[in-house]
């Protein structure tokens, strides 16, 4: 029995699979069947053809830009692109869309590997936050590359043959110290020196009172030089000698003291 207010509509078919009708082969209102694969069609009073499916419709050509998709993730008219709720895939891309890295609103975006094909720039007083990670957990290397390294706690990069440290320690003037620590030399006398070296127990320089260690103190022009005031005290330990150029004057509350069997030898 027909419900009371509805008229009964012819339906078109077609047994073609995936076919779809045009615009132009319904009027507003009008219903299609494809009895290949079931689908159903109608005309919208925008004159958007759209099909029907659980959860809601999709057009199918028209002007209509809205994308929706039905209760099983597929989008209606495309066996390319998906959405399961989470994630949307389609021709390669997949993932969380949070937002359109390059668009001219800032969003948040997140991405595996991104790449600039121009200069890039981080103009935020925030910070930029490189990938961090062991020794062991090196990537291939490619020059350039930058990255933390958790192992040594230093900035490190590769220079297209090896990982190196970006950076260094801080320097600071140090007058505290009372062991021997070891000098440092450049491998240049200007610009960027790429290698510092560090001496050995045959060079040694004490902070805490400025003494010089060396195996062989060698002048080269052949002169050595003292300054003719003791102006801080100093002792001669034993197993030492000294020797000065003089006149030699002790300044005042200051004093030299030689350990016995030692020797002070002024010329």
């Amino acid at each position: 029995m027909a419900q009371t207010g509805f008229t009964p509509i012819q339906l078109y078919t077609s047994t073609t699979a995936a076919a779809a009708p045009t615009s132009g082969n319904l009027a507003q209102g009008e219903l299609a069947i494809n009895t290949t694969d079931g689908k159903l069609f109608y005309k919208d009073t925008g004159g958007v053809v759209r099909t029907l499916a659980s959860g809601g419709t999709s057009a199918i050509g028209g002007s209509d830009t809205q994308v929706q998709f039905n209760s099983g993730g597929a989008l209606a008219g495309s066996a390319n692109l998906t959405f399961n709720g989470t994630t949307l895939t389609a021709a390669g891309l997949s993932g969380p869309l949070n937002g359109t890295v390059g668009a001219t609103t800032p969003a948040a975006a997140s991405v595996t590997v991104l790449t600039a094909s121009a200069d890039s720039a981080f103009t935020s007083t925030g910070a930029v936050q490189l990938s961090s990670g062991t020794t062991g957990q090196r990537p291939t290397g490619a020059a350039g590359k930058l990255r933390f390294n958790s192992t040594t706690a230093q900035f490190e990069g590769y220079n297209g043959a090896n990982w190196a440290s970006v950076g260094g320690a801080a320097i600071s003037n140090d007058t505290t110290t009372a062991t021997d620590l070891f000098p440092l030399f450049a491998d240049a006398t200007s610009g960027t020196a790429l290698t510092v070296f560090t001496g050995n127990s045959k060079l040694l320089y004490k902070p805490s009172t400025g003494e010089l260690k060396s195996s062989v103190l060698n002048a080269g022009n052949g002169i050595v030089v003292n300054n003719q005031t003791v102006a801080t005290s100093y002792a001669i330990a034993s197993g030492e000698n000294a020797m000065s150029v003089g006149p030699i004057t002790v300044a005042s509350g200051q004093s030299v003291t030689v350990a016995s069997g030692s020797r002070w030898v002024l010329l």
